[in-house]
This record gives structure tokens, C-alpha cells and sequence, in this order.
């Protein structure tokens, strides 16, 4: 039987996630310091994309790479410090798991 997963992440009928963007041209801005903006519409893969990117760096060693979904912060409004207390944590919370730092 055949069926599509709505929901969580696709295990299944997937193109790998690193084929989906400009690989070596990314690496290159990493590399050299530089800024980058993953832009796509909801649900094509970027939180996807951006893990494996984020495993393909670490797993080299040069950098550390943490990823942080900083979308808790919206709940806090107009409280801009709650809101930096919420990303700082998050952050933190991302590079102790990920970093172990």
C-alpha cells in the first residue's frame, strides 16, 4: 500500500537534501566567512537542507556548525528582551547538543 506522509520528516521518495542547493558555491561562502539566505517557500526542504548541511560541516571538523529555530521568540511580541533571552537560549541550547560546547 502506498501513501503520502503529511507530517514530520520524509523517510521516503526524497531527492538528498545537499543535491537540492549550489554545494560547493555554499561551502565556499563557509569557507571564507560569508553570509548566506536559504529563501524557498514553507515546507520544500530548508530545515531539511540546512541539518545535513549542518552534519557535512561538523563531521569535517573545520567549523562548528549548530542550527537553532529561533520561531519561540515570536511568542514574546513586543517584549524584545524576552525574545533575546528565548533565541539566546535556544542558541545555547542547540550548541550545547550539537557542539557539545
Amino acid at each position: 500500500m502506498r501513501f503520502f506522509n503529511a507530517t514530520g520528516p520524509v523517510d521516503h521518495c526524497r531527492v538528498p537534501p545537499l543535491d537540492r542547493v549550489d554545494l560547493p558555491d555554499i561551502l565556499q561562502l563557509i569557507k571564507n566567512k560569508r553570509y548566506f539566505v536559504l529563501h524557498a517557500p514553507r515546507q520544500t526542504g530548508k530545515t531539511t537542507v540546512l541539518e545535513a548541511l549542518r552534519d557535512l560541516i561538523n563531521a569535517d571538523g573545520n567549523f562548528g556548525f549548530a542550527y537553532a529555530n529561533v520561531e519561540l521568540a515570536q511568542t514574546a511580541r513586543e517584549d524584545v528582551g524576552e525574545a533575546m533571552r528565548a533565541i539566546l537560549s535556544e542558541i545555547s541550547e542547540r550548541a550545547r547538543i550539537t557542539l557539545r560546547d
